[in-house]
This record gives C-alpha cells, sequence and structure tokens, in this order.
C-alpha cells in the first residue's frame, strides 16, 4: 500500500462516524494539564470535526497557568480530593486564568483558523448556575443547573461556544467549578452525543498483575467497581464522577484521552480502534 493509498485508507474509515455523527452535539473538556502538548492542533482538530457537520463545545480547565500564577504571586495551592481549595485571593486569580488568559487564548486561535468562537465564562447568562459544594473547599461550585437554550443559540449560530468553568449562584456569589464536573454537566444538559474529556493521562488505568493497563472500553458499573476498589484517586475521581454524571443526565458515551498525543481526537471519534478509555452508555459504538 502505498502513502497515498494509506492515507484515502483513513478517510474511507472516518466516513461512517462521519455520517453518524454529523448534525450531533459533542462536548470536548480541553484541560489545562493537557494543554503543554500541541495547543494549535487541538484546536485544528475541534475546527475538523466542526467542518465535518459536528456541533463542538469546549469547556477548558487551567489548572497548571492557574497554579502557576499563585506560586508568583506566593499564594499557596491546596487540594482536596482531587479539587482545588478556593478561597477569595484563589478565587480572584481562577477568574483572572480562567476567564482571561486561557479562553481568549482558545478563542483568539479559532479565529485564526477562520472559525467564529466566543469565549465564556458560566456567569454569563447564568450558563452554570451553582452552590457551594463543601465548605472546606471554600468557594468551590457544583452545578445544579445549566442554560442549555443559551448554548444552543450560540451553536445555531454557527459559533464555537468556549467555556471557562465559573459558576454563579442565586445570590451572585461566583465559584470555581472542576472543568471535568462542569463538562460533565454540560454534556449532560446538551444531551450530546459525546463528552470526550482531554487530559495528560490515556485513559482509566487498572492495576494488574502484570502491572497497569488501559481499559478501552468500560461500563458505569465497573467505573463504580474500580472507585470502590480504591483503583480510581486523586485526579482522576473527578473525571469518572463527570462521566457518570453526563450519562446519567443523557450524554451518550465519554471519552478520557491523552491530549497530548497528536491528533488524539480524531483518532478516538474517527478510527475503529480509538486510543483512549470510552465509557459506554445505552449503545455501544
Amino acid at each position: 500500500m502505498t502513502e497515498w493509498t494509506a492515507k484515502a485508507s483513513v478517510l474511507i474509515e472516518a466516513l461512517p462516524y462521519i455520517q453518524r455523527f454529523a448534525g450531533k452535539t459533542m462536548v470536548i473538556k480541553y484541560g489545562g494539564s493537557a494543554m503543554g502538548g500541541p495547543f494549535e492542533q487541538v484546536i485544528l482538530d475541534i475546527i475538523w470535526l466542526k467542518q465535518a457537520g459536528i456541533r463542538p463545545v469546549v469547556v477548558h480547565g487551567g489548572g497548571k497557568e492557574i497554579s502557576g500564577l499563585l506560586k508568583r504571586l506566593q499564594i499557596e495551592s491546596r487540594f482536596v480530593d482531587g479539587l482545588r481549595v478556593t478561597d477569595p485571593e484563589t478565587m480572584h486569580v481562577v477568574e483572572m486564568v480562567l476567564g482571561g488568559s486561557v479562553n481568549k487564548r482558545i478563542a483568539a486561535t479559532f479565529y485564526k483558523h477562520g472559525v467564529a468562537a466566543v469565549g465564556l465564562t458560566g456567569v454569563d447568562g447564568g450558563l452554570l448556575q451553582v452552590r457551594q459544594k463543601r465548605e472546606d473547599l471554600g468557594l468551590v461550585g457544583e452545578v445544579i443547573g445549566v442554560n442549555s437554550a443559551f448554548i444552543e443559540q450560540l451553536i445555531d449560530a454557527g459559533v464555537v461556544p468556549i467555556i471557562a468553568p465559573i459558576g454563579v449562584d442565586d445570590q451572585g456569589v461566583r465559584y470555581n467549578v472542576n472543568a471535568d464536573s462542569a463538562a460533565g454537566a454540560i454534556a449532560g444538559a446538551l444531551q450530546a452525543e459525546k463528552l470526550v474529556l482531554l487530559t495528560d493521562v490515556p485513559g482509566i488505568m487498572r492495576e494488574t498483575p502484570a502491572g497497569k493497563e488501559i481499559l478501552n472500553q468500560v461500563t458505569p458499573q465497573e467505573i463504580q467497581a474500580l472507585l470502590a476498589e480504591g483503583q480510581i484517586t486523586g485526579g482522576m475521581v473527578p473525571k469518572v464522577e463527570a462521566c457518570l454524571q453526563a450519562l446519567a443526565a443523557g450524554a451518550k458515551h465519554v471519552h478520557i484521552l491523552n491530549g497530548e498525543e497528536p491528533h488524539a481526537l480524531l483518532l478516538e471519534v474517527f478510527t475503529d480502534q480509538g486510543i483512549g478509555t470510552m465509557v459506554i452508555g445505552g449503545e455501544s459504538a
């Protein structure tokens, strides 16, 4: 097989997936931990999805940049159960980074490649309605409502929504929201075909006598068992909880991928084998 034939074969392999997902909504959580990889290429991959007829929504993190700025400001970073403890001083930095530099950098990269994108936080239009998750976490919010109609209006206008995970409660208080949790809530509210979590790990791992292995496909029940066994810990806990939340609310499938791998998003969505972990919902595909 020549190089050109091989390229044509890849396109043919992708065709049934393009046909199946055209017109469907896909929520892509772009984790701050994955942004050290091929940033612009990830944006181009999302643009490719849009050009193929898929309706992308981007929810982004920015934890590394937040930690970096906090360190420069000599403010301690503390985490409990994979979540950043957020006092008012830390919240100010969270808003600067998530709602400012990271959000606008992503939107500007879409614009650079001729695609309309709008950068928002969950405060805009009451997009993410929250309550305090736990008192010991401070200004960390738990999503209790999503203004999905607002997001749908943007998508219908041909715009890619770029959403920073900052929410607001009924008193107007702003909260830091875990990006995985925000993406899961949004995917469920939109009844998304897929929620894709781009992170810095290759997927859900399981310890075996031969060492750790990646689970290519897993059910919500199997995730619950892995949590009970202590196989899933730390920052992976909010990710799998977001998976379960999204599926329970109506999203079809969830994928966890290493966003630092070139074209991980396209390889997972448009090839038969895929490269990450797929958490299956009501149907397998």
